[in-house]
């Protein structure tokens, strides 16, 4: 900025009811912080409880001429009403604030879920259900089933998408859809959530042989974060 100040970085996440949750995204925000130091890291929502994103984005000082006074990174894993709708409304009328991509699909949360996987158990090549929150945002559900492809092209076996909560399949018709025609076959679910809470514990209950945890805390979700505020302050390539 001219005045010396670099842009904020708004951490926007979605929001929870669970502590443990609420601490793991609180954790991966002074994560991100200590990754950019002089720059200002704001924690933010979009639903649940606050700091609201529209309130943190409206505290932000105005940057002066043409400069950028904040970007605004959503902490999801998928870009649908909450990315278009939500977070657009909080910066409407501030030109000067900048909105990120989502965290996904990108490589390194594949390479998280196969990390995740193999520690959890799950048989090398074997049946996988990725098991995102759910949007009726046709836009995340292309996101989340761009994720499943390239899972599936790195775990070298089959992956559908069965979701905790909105559209359908649930993650249990999602697993006992791959465990049909063989009482063999294993399942193995990966959790395609940032943090523990409600949804989290549907997909522990849907059945799988094997479920992975949530994604954070891990640096690759703090690393895409911290570059896609930085690719927002290049602009297009």
């Amino acid at each position: 900025m001219a005045d010396g100040r670099r842009p904020a970085l708004v951490v926007c996440a979605h929001g929870t009811r669970d502590e443990q949750g609420r601490a793991t995204v609180r954790g991966v925000v002074e994560a991100v912080a200590a990754r950019v130091p002089g720059v200002e890291v704001l924690e933010a929502y979009v639903d649940v409880h606050g700091p609201e994103v529209g309130e943190v984005v409206a505290a932000v000082p105005p940057a002066p001429g043409d400069a950028v006074a904040a970007v605004v990174v959503p902490l999801l894993l998928a870009a649908g009403y909450h990315v278009h709708v939500d977070i657009a409304a909080a910066v409407s009328g501030r030109p000067d604030v900048l909105v990120s991509c989502a965290l996904g699909p990108d490589d390194r949360l594949v390479d998280l879920l196969v990390d995740r996987l193999v520690r959890a158990g799950a048989e090398p090549g074997g049946a996988v259900v990725l098991a995102p929150a759910g949007s009726s945002d046709a836009r995340a559900t292309a996101d989340n089933a761009e994720t499943a492809a390239r899972l599936a092209r790195r775990w070298g076996g089959p992956v559908t998408v069965g979701y905790a909560a909105g559209p359908v399949p649930t993650v249990a018709d999602a697993v006992a859809a791959a465990r049909a025609g063989t009482e063999e076959a294993t399942v193995a679910v990966a959790s395609y959530l940032l943090a523990p809470g409600a949804f989290q514990r549907r997909v522990e209950a849907a059945g799988g042989d094997v479920v992975t945890g949530p994604l954070a805390p891990d640096p690759r979700v703090v690393e895409i974060v911290v570059t896609r505020y930085r690719d927002a302050l290049r602009g297009p390539p």
